[in-house]
């Protein structure tokens, strides 16, 4: 099983509500018949029955369609080409065409595409072609980009543009529904429709391994290549993450798609588009990545999970609020973290200088600091 970059409208749904029809029908089609003459009356009747429960199915699944049309004006399909080096002895360049998607957003009251890094790296400005719903074709003014989150944002300058609405990320649940918009495979505003698989995956292999700061949604809707920096909708029209990757053995979908939460991408993106960086905050813990359920239940805790400390930066603020080698941190505020890879995102995304409450477990015994997160700047380089 490899993970790749992402990139047919989902029939479960029709396949579900047919077949609801179809036992409906059934069970009225097997009611005896007292009179064969009246044949022709029960084959009316019957059909005045089936078109009765399908348009009662068509007013439910209405709501699908009016969120496509919705959200239809905001998503954008990407074609971007690229140059690059090829050859070991001689260098020649190679220019390539990458297919993606993108999805308009207004942050203080400018107009900006979302999308996914790898979509656009290593392409000019005017090499980034913007296709909007309507045909028109624009290009960015400005680009901004993050390789450890795989987060893009475009400026763009057209008129009459229709920013998509934002969720709270925060909010969504294993089991909601959700559509997908995009472009596999060039075809441009496909959508599908699937549930939320999971949330909180962590610690996929992306590309170069550049995508450093992961906690992505999971999604069954079908997502391919062509999909990345589409959006990934609520039944309410509202954007709760951007589609970026799938899992997959064959290189198309099977149904394990992966999404940046809106939340975080639209911290890191108000961060790119106001000073051009991003800062994160820091701790200033090593942690030890072979730390699980059974570590924890070695060591007698009460809890079967957490982050074990292997080493703890000098003069960083874990070290200022006393933190040790061996600590296992399983809170952070009110948020119980649940392995390493948790606690380093969760602190990737506060504020600076953010005074925050670590809980942890110390010789078997809970207790908990204060701390005052940093710059990741002033202890580390990327």
């Amino acid at each position: 099983m490899t993970f790749r970059s992402c990139g047919r409208a989902d029939r479960r749904l029709v396949l579900m509500l047919l077949m609801l029809f179809y036992i409906s029908v059934s069970v009225r089609a097997s009611e005896p018949s007292s009179d064969a003459s009246s044949s022709s009356d029960t084959h009316s009747r019957l059909f005045e029955e089936i078109a009765e429960e399908v348009a009662e199915l068509e007013r439910r699944s209405n709501v699908l369609k009016k969120v496509v049309r919705f959200v239809k004006p905001s998503v954008v399909h990407i074609q971007a080409r690229k140059t690059s080096l090829v050859g070991t002895t001689v260098s020649t360049r190679r220019s390539v065409e990458e297919a993606g998607s993108g999805v308009i957003v207004q942050l203080e009251g400018q107009h900006y595409v979302l999308t996914n890094r790898h979509v656009i790296s290593q392409s000019e400005l005017n090499q980034i072609q913007i296709q909007l719903s309507d045909g028109r074709i624009t290009f960015p003014v400005r680009v901004w980009t993050d390789r450890h989150s795989d987060v893009a944002v475009m400026r763009i300058a057209s008129r009459d543009l229709v920013p998509a609405r934002l969720a709270d990320s925060d909010g969504v649940e294993i089991g909601d529904f959700v559509l997908a918009v995009g472009s596999p495979f060039g075809l441009s505003h496909s959508v599908t429709y699937g549930i939320i698989s999971a949330k909180g995956r962590r610690d996929l292999r992306l590309g170069n391994g550049d995508v450093k700061y992961q906690d992505f949604l999971q999604t069954d809707a079908a997502i391919n290549p062509g999909n990345s920096g589409g959006p990934l909708l609520n039944l309410r029209g509202e954007v709760i993450g951007i589609n970026t990757a799938i899992a997959s053995s064959s290189g198309g979908n099977e149904g394990i798609g992966f999404t940046i939460p809106i939340n975080m991408f639209i911290h890191i993106a108000s961060q790119l588009v106001q000073s051009g960086n991003v800062r994160r905050a820091y701790l200033g813990v090593r942690l030890d990545r072979r730390f699980g359920p059974l570590q924890a239940n070695e060591l007698g805790l009460p809890v079967a999970r957490g982050a074990r400390v292997t080493e703890v930066t000098p003069n960083s603020p874990a070290a200022q609020a006393l933190l040790r080698i061996g600590d296992v941190i399983v809170q952070i505020d009110d948020t119980p973290i649940d392995s390493d890879d948790h606690l380093v995102n969760l602190i990737s995304l506060l504020s600076i200088d953010r005074r925050i409450e670590v809980a942890f477990y110390r010789d078997g015994k809970r207790q908990s600091v204060w701390a005052r997160v940093g710059a990741r700047e002033s202890f580390e380089r990327d």
